[in-house]
């Protein structure tokens, strides 16, 4: 019988399918049906800094017209944060005392400010581990890529400084060179790396002549991206991976374990198809392992990477020309 047992977050999981952070890992009663579905892990709903300081700035604007004293201003803005904090920590609390799984607490950084001080109190919480959600979208023409880049590890070294449980991060592809600096980051003592934030990507409304977001939950074909950067990064980083975007089926899940996965996040499948998405990959997953006479997910997992693979060209360019070049590779 298939032992779905691996590592992630520096931790060791039941199952490789982990619920990802979004709204519906920030409710308990939805924290329990994943956990029962067999989720391997649950990332709790992010703590986003966006949230914290748009609050703040819409409380602090109308306090400032009734109150110019700035040390009043400054204990009100910690009182906003400390209530949001509140909130979070007793929702990682609950969490804890309700399932058997790890329970992973989740900052989105957008900066590398002293509220990552809020980590220690995650901790304390009782998180197992905790994901940093990290992005500095490149647009800012006036900041060089050493500037953004430097982001990540000051993030990353502020945080460690403050806890003791594992710390993983999760990122985009908007780097330069994507496998130097996964390389690096994994060497700074982070316990995975999950490849990639999804993003809502803006549209523009013909019609209404706006510009609005769109596709908010991921497609099936989405995988593609990360895939191929699972790939490329099993065993040139010292950590784990895992992946995310557009795993909606066993099958999905099951290629990016062959291309170096430790494990697999899941988040849109479980709007549409409900946490018994979880439970069908465990199937299908143990299913084909059987099928394939692998006893444990290590037996196989990276067999496919472009380390391992034997066509490193698979990874890169030689479909293009395969296709489209005119000749056959």
């Amino acid at each position: 019988m298939a032992n779905l047992t691996t590592r992630f977050f520096g931790l060791e999981l039941k199952s490789p399918v982990i619920a990802a952070s979004s709204s519906m890992t920030g409710n308990l009663e939805q924290i329990k049906k994943i956990a029962k579905a067999g989720a391997g892990a649950v990332v709790l709903k992010s703590i986003f800094e966006e949230e914290i300081y748009h609050q703040l700035q819409e409380e602090l604007s109308l306090r400032s017209e009734m109150h110019s004293d700035p040390e009043y201003l400054d204990y009100f803005d910690y009182v906003i944060k400390d209530e949001t904090l509140k909130k979070y920590v007793q929702l990682v609390a609950a969490a804890k005392k309700t399932v058997d799984i790890p329970v992973i607490a989740s900052i989105n950084c957008i900066s590398s400010g002293d509220w990552t001080l809020f980590a220690k109190k995650l901790e304390d919480a009782g998180a197992d581990a905790l994901e940093l959600n990290l992005f500095v979208m490149p647009s800012d023409a006036g900041k060089s890529s050493e500037c953004n880049e430097q982001f990540y590890f000051q993030t990353i070294k502020k945080v460690k400084e403050k806890v003791n449980i594992p710390v993983a991060i999760k990122i985009s592809h908007y780097f330069s060179n994507l496998a130097r600096i996964s390389g690096e980051l994994s060497e700074t003592g982070i316990a995975g790396i999950s490849l990639f934030n999804r993003f809502i990507t803006p549209d523009i409304d013909i019609d209404t002549q706006k510009v609005v977001s769109t596709n908010v939950l991921s497609q099936a074909n989405e995988y593609l991206l990360p895939l191929r950067w699972t790939g490329i990064l099993s065993g040139q980083v010292k950590c784990d991976l895992a992946a995310t975007t557009g795993i909606h089926s066993a099958e999905t899940a099951i290629k990016f374990l062959l291309a170096g996965a430790s494990a697999v996040q899941v988040a849109s499948v479980l709007y549409t198809e409900g946490v018994e998405a979880i439970t069908t990959m465990n199937k299908g997953i143990a299913e084909w392992m059987d099928k394939n006479n692998y006893q444990k997910i290590d037996d196989f997992k990276g067999s496919l990477s472009m380390a391992n693979a034997g066509n490193a060209g698979a990874f890169e360019r030689v479909q293009f020309m395969k296709y489209f070049g005119g000749k056959e590779f």
